[in-house]
């Protein structure tokens, strides 16, 4: 054996060890960095504008989730695309947890029968973390008409035949307004508008007979006075509008309608950042303040694993089928 021979085996056991070390620094390093998110914003996609009722709900949740994360928090919004936008947005966003889609589950449910080609496939472009709550709709007029009553409206809509109108800014509303009409035979003409505050703003000046909201959005419309829910969409009367019949009180009944929302990052979001956002908004659902907000709104909180939140939307994807089908609306 060479001198140079011997000279190289003799640092052969300190290379190695040089590189053992270097690995332990490495993955002592990834997982401090990992322990260390958030290290910058999160930003929470929603697909309504700002000061909407989802809106309302986003912010919330924003709020307590800067509180348990202790990191900032941004709520951003794109609506369009009956929510479509923000969802594909978050879908196309680096999987890091910095992007979190707030969406309402129904939302990419229905998108699966109201679409031909629907934008994104939440099974595969996202990955769920779990739900957050469910709410009803409510069909609502303005408070100056004179119609008391579900079926003092259809009377009326019945002999405007389609000159009559309502507004509609989500998918929900079509198929619960577009199941109404089926049902009482009205041919009232469908007005889409991109945000509620904008639907709500035609139904006061009079250009609608009236409008399919979400409870939140209702809720303030209706204690200023300026708005009359005459129903809501589930089968049963709700707690906060005790004093608002069903659609089967007022005379149409098989409508049973309930938005459901959710949280999902982009698929290849890492298992422990995925965990961590779980776990926060597991969290916030825990609070007392929380149930309380959401039951003024006729809200129940509804939390569920991954996995349960993955089966519940496929159960829903099926139910909308069902729902469009009774609509009687083609696919876009």
């Amino acid at each position: 054996m060479s001198k140079t021979q011997g000279r190289l085996d003799r640092l052969a056991p300190a290379w190695r060890s040089t590189l053992v070390y270097a690995l332990f620094l490495l993955i002592a390093v990834g997982a401090s960095a990992r322990a260390e998110y958030p290290e910058r914003e999160i930003r929470l996609a929603i697909g309504f504008p700002p000061g909407s009722g989802a809106d309302l709900y986003v912010r919330y949740f924003a709020e307590k989730l800067k509180l348990v994360s202790g990191g900032t928090v941004i709520v951003e919004n794109k609506p369009g695309a009956a929510g479509n936008l923000a969802a594909t947005y978050v879908s196309k966003a680096k999987p890091d947890g910095y992007t979190v889609l707030t969406a309402g589950g129904s939302g990419l449910a229905s998108s699966m029968s109201l679409f031909k080609s629907p934008p994104i496939n939440p099974f595969t472009d996202l990955e769920l973390l779990g739900t957050l709550f469910k709410q009803p709709w409510t069909l609502v007029v303005d408070a100056k008409a004179p119609f008391k009553s579900l079926p003092e409206l259809t009377a009326h809509l019945k002999e405007r035949g389609s000159k009559g109108s309502y507004g509609v800014a989500t998918p929900t509303g079509i198929v619960m307004a577009e199941i109404y009409k089926s049902v009482a035979g009205l041919q009232t003409a469908q007005v889409n508008y991109k945000t509620p505050a904008d639907a709500m703003n035609d139904l006061l000046s009079g250009s609608l007979d009236m409008l399919m909201a979400d409870p939140g959005f209702a809720r303030g419309q209706t204690s200023a006075g300026k708005i009359r829910p005459l129903a809501v969409s589930t089968a049963s009367r709700l707690k906060a509008f005790s004093e608002v019949p069903t659609m089967a009180e007022g005379g149409v009944p098989g409508i049973d309608l309930q938005v459901w929302w959710v949280t999902a990052v982009p698929a290849g979001t890492p298992a422990p950042i995925k965990e961590k956002l779980r776990g926060w908004f597991e969290k916030i659902l825990q609070m007392p303040e929380t149930e309380k907000v959401f039951a003024e709104t006729g809200s129940d909180l509804f939390f569920s694993t991954p996995e349960q939140a993955s089966a519940y939307l496929r159960q829903e994807i099926e139910a909308w089928k069902t729902y469009v089908r009774r609509a009687n609306i083609d696919p876009q």
